[in-house]
């Protein structure tokens, strides 16, 4: 079975050539960060690729912009904006899902909104080492279409092996849901990809693919397809 590969990038003005470089890489899946001024899961990388793009004025709308005019480049590629619970808050739930859903938004990640709070929002729902029983299984219930395995405690980076939290953390998920698993957080390098494909249904790789992302579409396409080859290998 071919295994998924989402590529996760800050919302920027060359945001969209961008997306569309790793979608001609091998990429399935786009993850639209909205930069958030306290990103508390995030590593260094997205931190300052964060502080960059609200530097460059990139509020809710200019993202949502963003979101649209990759829209336009990928008609048929899942886009998945990935935000903070403050900025909906800020922008109202419905208000945003609406927003965003016009625009091409294929569905949501809010990363710090547990299963419970804001049920009426659709959304891919995320699970770590440190999630119980009860709400692997709530979230895995819950979530749209994949459920997103947070590999480690801890921070986003690029890192040199797979964590050994997760083999069990995919035995526990795959014993209360048959939902398809998606592993991210330390998917640096085609080795790892292909390791957690071999686990799970998919993989997740953001503070690579924003580092290789500031050398421009090309880099970023090159680097994609390095992946593609070791999930499909």
């Amino acid at each position: 079975m071919t295994k998924a590969l989402v590529i996760y990038l800050m919302a920027e003005p060359e945001t969209p050539e961008l997306a569309r470089a790793a979608v001609e890489g091998g990429a399935d899946v786009v993850e639209l960060g909205f930069p958030f001024n306290d990103p508390l899961a995030e590593g260094p990388v997205i931190r300052r690729a964060s502080e960059r793009a609200l530097s460059r004025g990139m509020r809710t709308q200019a993202c949502l912009d963003v979101l649209a005019r990759t829209r336009e480049l990928l008609p048929e590629t899942p886009l998945v904006p990935m935000t903070y619970a403050a900025i909906l808050d800020a922008y109202g739930y419905e208000r945003f899902a609406a927003a965003a859903r016009e625009r091409g938004a294929s569905s949501f990640i809010v990363v710090d909104l547990p299963v419970e709070v804001q049920p009426g929002l659709r959304r891919i729902q995320l699970v770590a080492p440190t999630s119980t029983e009860e709400r692997i299984r709530a979230a895995a219930e819950a979530t749209d279409g994949w459920l997103y395995l947070v590999s480690v405690t801890g921070t986003t980076g690029a890192r040199t092996e797979l964590s050994p939290t997760l083999p069990p953390l995919v035995q526990r998920v795959r014993a209360v849901s048959d939902v398809p698993v998606y592993v991210g957080f330390g998917i640096s390098m085609p080795e790892l990809a292909r390791a957690a494909g071999e686990l799970a249904d998919g993989v997740v790789v953001g503070s690579r693919a924003v580092q290789v992302a500031e050398d421009g579409p090309g880099a970023l396409r090159e680097f994609v397809a390095s992946l593609r080859a070791a999930l499909d290998s």
